[in-house]
């Protein structure tokens, strides 16, 4: 039970971040460095006891590596995605929602931007938190809140940097994009996810 709290607190604190940076209009370079500083605080707090998945994306990506347990890998999604639902709310609460939805202009662009950073996203969490030969070091939230970070500021204009089905949701329930549109970055962020894992394995056979 304490690793699905763990998710839950972590991807809660994730989505809030979003929310509270992004929602009253926050412009420019503050939303992508809070929200990458968010995530890479709550993985150093909770990397240990859940493993600082808060993405469906990166619970598959590291399920099909080898090192989530198939048991957790339904309660761990629930759990960020009931998450982010209940950051939405409060956001709402001291925010309301956003005054104006992004538009995404070309569902082919949004896809190919979000497949690729999450792709990033999860190769880096594979490599830096599950590889052995990168076992017990202490760079491993820096690198995937930085990772987080950089897709925001290079793609965040055109699919709204996601690269996470539970912040989908959340930013779907706060309005910053369409609800309709979400199922672009739940299909490309699982899709991501999984290459990376293949990737992953095909690079790192010998890592078990």
């Amino acid at each position: 039970m304490k690793k699905y709290i763990t998710e839950f607190i972590g991807t809660f604190f994730l989505v809030l971040t979003i929310g509270c940076t992004v929602v009253p209009g926050g412009a420019g370079v503050i939303p992508p460095l809070a929200i990458g500083a968010a995530l890479m605080a709550m993985i150093f707090a909770g990397g240990h006891i859940s493993g600082g998945h808060f993405n469906p994306a990166v619970t598959l990506a590291v399920w099909l590596r080898g090192r989530c347990d198939t048991k957790d890998v339904a309660p761990y999604m629930i759990s960020q995605v009931l998450a982010a639902a209940a950051a939405a709310c409060v956001v709402a609460f001291l925010y309301g929602t956003a005054k104006e939805t992004m538009v995404i202009a070309s569902v082919p662009k949004a896809l190919v931007a979000e497949f690729l950073f999450t792709f990033a996203l999860a190769y880096v969490v594979l490599n830096t938190g599950t590889a052995k030969g990168t076992a017990n070091n202490s760079f491993y939230g820096l690198a995937i809140g930085f990772t987080v970070l950089t897709g925001a500021f290079a793609v965040g204009g055109i699919s709204g940097g996601a690269f996470n089905p539970a912040v989908a949701v959340g930013i779907g329930l706060m309005k910053l994009v369409n609800i309709a549109d979400i199922w672009i970055h739940i299909v490309a962020d699982l899709a991501g996810g999984f290459v990376a894992a293949m990737v992953f394995k095909m690079n790192n056979a010998e890592d078990k």
